[in-house]
C-alpha cells in the first residue's frame, strides 16, 4: 500500500501547486491513499474554499496545525467535514477533531492522527505523547499515519521513536524545510522529521525574503507578506505491508 504525505501547502502559489501536481504524482506513484498538511492555505489557516480545492486535487485528508483556528470561516467545517482534521490534542473546547479512520483502496482502511507538539509552540496543548497512546488504542487497523506538526526537531524525533512499531509512519510538518532522515525506523515505522512545503521557490518557508529579512534585522514591513512566482510540491512516500501496516520503503519527492 502506498501513502502519499504531503507537506505544508503555503498561500495561492502552494494551492496551485497541488492542484497542478499531485494528480500526476498519484498516478505515477500508484498511490493509494493521500494526506495533504493544509494549514498554511490561506496564509495563515484554511477557507472551506481552499479544503474543496486541496479534495478536487486529489486529498483523501487534509492534516492542519497551529494556524488551524486562523480563519473562523471554517470553524463550522471542522466540527462537521470529518476529512479536515485539526491536532487532536487541543483543548476539546475547539472546535472540530484530531483523528479518524477512512475507507482506502481494496477494502483497507487507514487511520489518520493530527498531532502538535509543544516545544516552542506557545499553546496550551494536552501532552502528544500521551494523546497518540489513547488514540492508538481506539485504532482497529494497522494501517495508522500520524501528521505531528512541531517546531523542535528533538520532539518530532522522539515522538517517532516513542510510537516506532505502534504506528505505520510518521510525518512532520510546520518548519516548510524538509529533512534529510526519511527512514524507517527500526521497529517499522516510516518517519522523516519535515516533508517541507508546497509553495513559492523563491522564499523563505513562503514568504517573501525581504519580509522576513526585515523581521530579523526589527524593520517594519507593510502589505502582503505571502511569496508569489514558481512553486514545488513536497511529499514522501511510504510504502507498507499489506497485511501488517509496517512500513517497508520511505521515498522524499520534490516536483516542480
Amino acid at each position: 500500500m502506498n501513502v502519499l504525505c504531503v507537506g505544508d501547502v503555503v498561500a495561492e502559489p502552494g494551492l496551485r501547486a497541488v492542484e497542478r501536481l499531485l494528480g500526476g504524482l498519484k498516478k505515477f506513484y500508484a498511490i493509494d491513499f493521500t494526506v495533504v498538511n493544509g494549514e498554511n492555505a490561506r496564509g495563515q489557516g484554511i477557507s472551506s474554499a481552499d479544503a474543496e480545492r486541496l479534495y478536487l486535487a486529489g486529498a483523501d485528508v487534509i492534516t492542519l496545525g497551529n494556524h488551524a483556528l486562523g480563519c473562523r470561516e471554517v470553524f463550522g467545517r471542522l466540527d462537521d467535514d470529518p476529512y479536515l482534521l485539526r491536532p487532536a490534542n487541543f483543548t476539546d473546547r475547539a472546535p472540530g477533531k484530531g483523528f479518524g479512520v477512512y475507507d482506502a483502496s481494496k477494502g483497507r482502511r487507514v487511520a489518520v492522527m493530527n498531532l502538535m507538539g509543544r516545544a516552542f509552540m506557545d499553546s496550551n496543548l494536552d501532552n502528544p505523547f500521551f494523546k497518540a497512546d489513547a488514540l492508538i488504542k481506539a485504532c482497529d487497523t494497522p494501517f495508522i499515519i500520524v501528521d505531528f506538526h512541531a517546531d523542535a526537531t528533538s520532539e518530532k524525533g522522539a515522538f517517532g521513536r516513542y510510537v516506532d512499531g505502534r504506528v505505520s509512519a510518521v510525518f512532520g510538518t510546520h518548519t516548510h524545510v524538509p529533512t534529510a532522515d526519511a527512514r524507517v525506523l527500526p521497529n517499522g515505522t516510516g518517519f522523516i522529521t519535515d516533508v517541507g512545503m508546497c509553495g513559492a521557490v523563491e522564499s523563505v518557508i513562503g514568504h517573501k525574503p525581504e519580509a522576513s529579512i526585515a523581521r530579523f534585522v526589527g524593520e517594519p514591513f507593510g502589505g502582503d507578506r505571502q511569496a508569489k512566482g514558481d512553486a514545488s510540491l513536497m511529499a514522501v512516500r511510504f510504502e507498507l505491508d499489506d497485511r501488517s501496516g509496517k512500513c517497508v520503503a520511505v521515498e522524499r519527492i520534490e516536483a516542480k
